[in-house]
């Protein structure tokens, strides 16, 4: 009998049973929820806003990157994440333009998955934001039961030709509302989604529950959204004690605009977040702040999209900063 044969390979020699496709279609599947939720609260133009966005995001992506790169799913988060952003009122030209800038300009240009510096999605969305600021601020209301499948705003539009009046209801967001009005919004209409805003501003508990599966399936580094979440709720509370007229409360704050899907999704992307636990925290904590600032003394109601651009420039800095000592070896010695 021959004796066995001694196999050497390099490490490492145990092979991680996650795949990027399985990430990235683990992620697609706790998307629908939260699509379907904002459908159900502003019918189909939901369903046509986020499958323009996706469609511009794979079509680019098809013709301009590897080959069979549009199977891994990043294009369709990147699309779907892009879509959850936009009022669902936005012209499908819009929506389609902007998926095709976030994966072209946010994430081809860098080189592909894995080597971009900002979150593609918010990068499509703030160059909406620059180029359409009217429509991209124009806020149809939640549908009813009896005008469910009308249309909630001109979404087939033709591009660069001026809208035509339509009798769609536009309502002010929640920000919007606490910024400019002072008035609260019932905090179970934030929880629940029947509220004014992006479609992904619908249902925070279900936002908070999708991105909770994502986190026991440690498909996302918990510490991010733990720490945007606990900065921003205490950064609220002391603000709301000093001027409980102008500064909004804790849950107000949590609940409120895109913080939720941007501290489950966005800020959590594998890609343009640190890799180190130490720096998780510190860039939650920054996302926090900004988003805090932002919505108290900015110009705008909403800063979510700004405060996650900004700390995924730092990334870098916060990866280097925030490296771990090798283990076994010793701590370097700088010159005086």
């Amino acid at each position: 009998m021959s004796a066995p044969r001694l196999l050497i390979t390099a490490s490492p020699h145990l092979a991680a049973g996650d795949s990027t496709p399985r990430i990235m279609w683990n992620v697609v599947g706790s998307l629908v929820p939260i699509l379907a939720a904002a459908t159900y609260f502003f019918g189909p133009s939901a369903v046509l806003v986020v499958a323009a966005a996706t469609a511009g995001a794979v079509v680019t992506e098809h013709s301009c990157g590897g080959k069979g790169t549009v199977g891994d799913g990043s294009a369709v988060i990147t699309g779907i994440l892009l879509g959850l952003t936009l009022p669902a009122g936005l012209p499908l030209w819009m929506a389609f333009v902007g998926g095709a800038f976030g994966i072209g300009i946010g994430k081809l240009v860098f080189g592909g998955l894995g080597q971009n510096v900002f979150n593609p999605a918010l990068l499509g969305r703030a160059f909406l934001q620059a180029s359409f600021p009217v429509a991209l601020t124009t806020f149809p209301a939640p549908a009813s039961a009896g005008d469910w499948w009308r249309l909630g705003g001109d979404n087939f539009a033709l591009p660069f030709v001026t809208a035509r009046a339509l009798d769609a209801v536009t309502s002010a967001t929640p920000l919007g509302r606490m910024k400019f009005e002072q008035a609260a919004t019932p905090l179970s209409d934030l929880v629940f989604g029947s509220t004014s805003g992006s479609l992904g501003e619908t249902s925070g508990l279900l936002i908070l529950l999708c991105g909770g599966y994502l986190a026991l399936r440690n498909f996302l580094n918990w510490r991010i959204p733990a720490s945007i979440f606990a900065t921003a709720a205490l950064l609220a509370t002391l603000l709301h004690a000093l001027d409980p007229a102008r500064h909004s409360g804790a849950l107000f704050t949590l609940f409120s605009g895109g913080l939720m899907l941007g501290a489950m999704y966005m800020a959590t992307d594998l890609v343009t977040s640190p890799v180190t636990n130490l720096g998780c925290w510190i860039f939650g904590a920054g996302v926090a702040v900004l988003v805090v600032v932002i919505r108290s003394w900015g110009g705008l109601a909403e800063g979510v999209m700004y405060s996650i651009l900004i700390m995924n420039a730092l990334v870098p800095y916060l990866n280097r900063c925030t490296q771990p000592r090798v283990f076994g070896s010793r701590p370097v010695r700088r010159a005086p």
